[in-house]
């Protein structure tokens, strides 16, 4: 069992599955089998794929107020990703490296047969991403939104904040979202979602080696959120801009860290969908507004 027990896993089920009743009626549960354990993969709309990967602990849920707007033109994947809360059965090999990442999503997008893909991550998903985009020449172009220990260091108060968090539970998980997103209103559900799978047991999170982002070949949207107090947004921002080849950047106005990317959605969905339609690489380093 991935929960402590039968109760608290049912719990996390019941909130998991009311977020995913806002999702697109054509929404499709995918089960896809890897050689680290099935992966929990939700798609749907039509068009060039997209890969939408989550922060640690909140699920392709996270996403439900982005894959209406995406799913228009776009083939959405949303992953659950493998060895965390949510859908995603880790009974394979270990997670142990990112190694291991980047060959269960080369698994994930061989079963599914995709060949070129956009992707988008957010905190430790954009790590993912970005680390998949040096890996792979499947990736044709990237966003990050918010990324954590890409460009930047953490806030030394964000750490220290997040100290009793490595005995996690539902309140303390409660109270340093409260405290990070400055009182601003989360989404319930959502918010319900990371409470309870605090109590998650087990789950795999790899944070070495640092990425390479001067190395990316790919045209990169880097997106901050305003109010992140995970790290210092402006040397975020200076850094992309500085090494990145194919970048652009922009701020996200009225959230935090982990208001993204529920927060101000609307806001979010425009500048992707903008990104994602250009017709070219871009060629220098610009400002998304």
């Amino acid at each position: 069992m991935a929960f402590p027990t039968a109760e608290c896993e049912a719990a996390f089920s019941a909130v998991y599955d009311s977020v995913l009743a806002r999702w697109p009626d054509d929404v499709e549960a995918l089960d896809v089998p890897t050689p680290y354990g099935s992966t929990r993969v939700h798609a749907c709309g039509d068009g060039p794929p997209l890969f939408l990967l989550h922060g640690a602990g909140t699920t392709s849920m996270v996403w439900f107020a982005n894959v209406g707007e995406l799913s228009r033109s776009h083939r959405v994947y949303a992953v659950d990703q493998i060895g965390d809360a949510g859908r995603s059965v880790h009974d394979g090999r270990p997670i142990t490296a990112l190694a291991d990442l980047m060959a269960w999503l080369d698994a994930v997008l061989d079963h599914l047969e995709v060949d070129q893909a956009r992707m988008c991550g957010h905190s430790y998903g954009a790590w993912i991403a970005l680390h998949y985009a040096l890996h792979s020449s499947r990736v044709d172009r990237l966003a990050l939104l918010d990324p954590t220990a890409c460009f930047a260091r953490w806030k030394l108060s964000y750490l220290l904040r997040a100290v009793p968090m490595l005995r996690p539970n539902a309140k303390r998980t409660r109270d340093f979202l409260r405290w990070e997103t400055g009182g601003a209103p989360m989404d319930p559900a959502c918010l319900e979602i990371q409470a309870l799978a605090a109590s998650f047991l087990g789950a795999k999170v790899v944070i070495k080696p640092n990425p390479k982002p001067a190395e990316l070949s790919v045209p990169t949207l880097v997106l901050v959120a305003e109010n992140s107090k995970a790290h210092d947004i402006r040397k975020l921002i200076a850094r992309a801009r500085r090494i990145v080849p194919h970048v652009e950047t922009g701020v996200l106005p009225g959230v935090s860290h982990h208001g993204v990317p529920t927060g101000n959605a609307t806001d979010v969905n425009r500048r992707l969908l903008r990104f994602f339609g250009k017709p070219a690489p871009v060629t220098a380093a610009t400002d998304e507004s």
